[in-house]
């Protein structure tokens, strides 16, 4: 894989509830000269300052983050107002409650409501917490439920939740559930470029970390 190839994989990411405007500029600064697919930040951090990126660069933000434990009609006007404050994608989390106790109808009419909010060419991928489902079946139906709703991309998580991070076997489950028809975003707790490499392989599109500079120079030294 080329450096350039791996950097439009990536989502530079803060979403440290305590970032501050610099660090955010700070983001900005390191997203140009890396070059990567997007930065994703808290939904206060927008808008953004005029020319701040290129706009090749998109600008994503996160929804009912990180519990997903919002009213629908809440995440639809958190998402709506993100967009009309310059974001092109948006993270948002589902209803877990309602996954775990297997409301898939539940959980898809959640998913649409954003999609109707914030319809296309808007970005909507959907964070499924893989690691708070309880088995690969849970996966595959949130993946469904992502699908049906008229998502462009699953998520494996948050980073925030206890239960985890992206885990490889996680990543293979989602990619097969959605056959390409969407694209697959790991993240949580990926550190280094062999794990991002591992991910990519086992069908993620999209990587989000913190820590892309890493990740991508490391591409160059292991080469």
């Amino acid at each position: 894989m080329e450096r350039a190839q791996l950097a439009r994989m990536v989502d530079l990411t803060l979403l440290s509830p305590t970032a501050t405007p610099g660090q955010i500029a700070m983001l900005c600064g390191e997203a140009v000269a890396l070059d990567v697919a997007a930065i994703c930040i808290s939904p206060s951090q927008l808008p953004l300052p005029a020319a701040a990126l290129p706009p090749q660069i998109a600008v994503c933000t996160v929804v009912g983050f990180p519990s997903g434990a919002h009213r629908s009609c809440i995440k639809a006007a958190e998402a709506a107002q993100a967009v009309q404050d310059g974001a092109t994608e948006i993270d948002m989390v589902i209803d877990l409650g309602a996954a775990t106790a297997g409301r898939w109808d539940l959980v898809t009419k959640d998913i649409e409501a954003v999609r109707q909010a914030v319809p296309s060419p808007t970005v909507l991928k959907v964070i499924i917490e893989s690691g708070a489902l309880r088995d690969d079946e849970a996966i595959i139906k949130a993946c469904e439920a992502a699908e049906h709703a008229g998502a462009d991309f699953v998520k494996t998580s948050t980073g925030f939740h206890p239960d985890g991070g992206a885990t490889l076997h996680a990543v293979s489950v989602m990619a097969r559930a959605v056959g390409g028809r969407l694209g697959v975003k790991a993240a949580g707790g990926i550190a280094d470029t062999q794990s991002a490499q591992a991910m990519i392989q086992a069908g993620a599109t999209r990587i989000g970390c913190s820590n892309g500079r890493a990740i991508i120079e490391g591409l160059e030294h292991s080469g």
